[in-house]
């Protein structure tokens, strides 16, 4: 498994004010899967994502990735987790609209201490696998919201991650770029087998995953196979 959380809790506030966001939540990914968590909003299914993924701590129970349990790690292995072997990509984009699209892209090595030389050929190459290469130059705020979404997961990439976590992905987009987007998606997992975690309240969209969990008052189920 590159992902495990065994009996996680999540609790924001105290007292008559506390708010439990997961509630003794189990999971675990396969690395090269697709997998889905869906939800209503205030579900807990983001936060889920957000611990998982490093950003955010829990009250209780354990997360590992690649057998590595986080409370372990000090706070610089964690950033180099995020920085060396996750991607994310958020459904409001994230992109500094004053610098270029290759600016964009280049960030994550850039806070990683790659050099210029080879973080510009890796962000190139990126750019490339989500055919964006002729905007490199235009400014992010240019950019129409399928084209910020692909410059967003040319991003991702850009660190040759393990795991990419996606947060409502398509939700600012049309069909026709939702569509590009998704086959963009599940092209790099099958392809390069990068594990995919989407939040996202779309049902087409989950049942595209491998595996589908339901997150409902801070608490998960997995999907039934039919």
């Amino acid at each position: 498994m590159i992902l495990q959380a065994k009996n996680i809790t999540k609790i924001y506030g105290k007292g008559q004010t506390a708010f439990v966001a997961l509630d003794r939540v189990s999971f675990s990914v396969a690395r090269g899967e697709s997998v889905a968590i869906i939800g209503k909003s205030g579900s807990g299914k983001s936060t889920l994502m957000h611990v998982l993924a490093a950003l955010d701590r829990v009250n209780s129970g354990t997360i590992a990735c690649n057998s590595k349990d986080y409370e372990s790690l000090r706070a610089s292995q964690l950033d180099g987790l995020r920085s060396k072997h996750f991607g994310f990509i958020f459904q409001q984009f994230f992109l500094n609209g004053r610098e270029t699209v290759l600016e964009n892209v280049l960030l994550p090595l850039k806070i990683a201490g790659v050099g210029y030389g080879a973080r510009k050929k890796r962000a190139l190459a990126a750019l490339e696998a989500v055919d964006l290469t002729d905007k490199k130059n235009n400014r992010a705020t240019d950019l129409s919201g399928g084209q910020k979404q692909r410059a967003a997961i040319a991003r991702a990439l850009v660190n040759d991650p393990e795991v990419i976590f996606a947060d409502e992905p398509t939700g600012n987009l049309d069909s026709e770029n939702g569509a590009r987007v998704e086959e963009l998606l599940f092209s790099l997992n099958r392809k390069k087998g990068i594990t995919l975690i989407i939040v996202t309240h779309d049902d087409d969209l989950a049942k595209k995953c491998d595996r589908q969990f339901y997150m409902k008052d801070g608490q998960l189920t997995e999907a039934k196979k039919k």
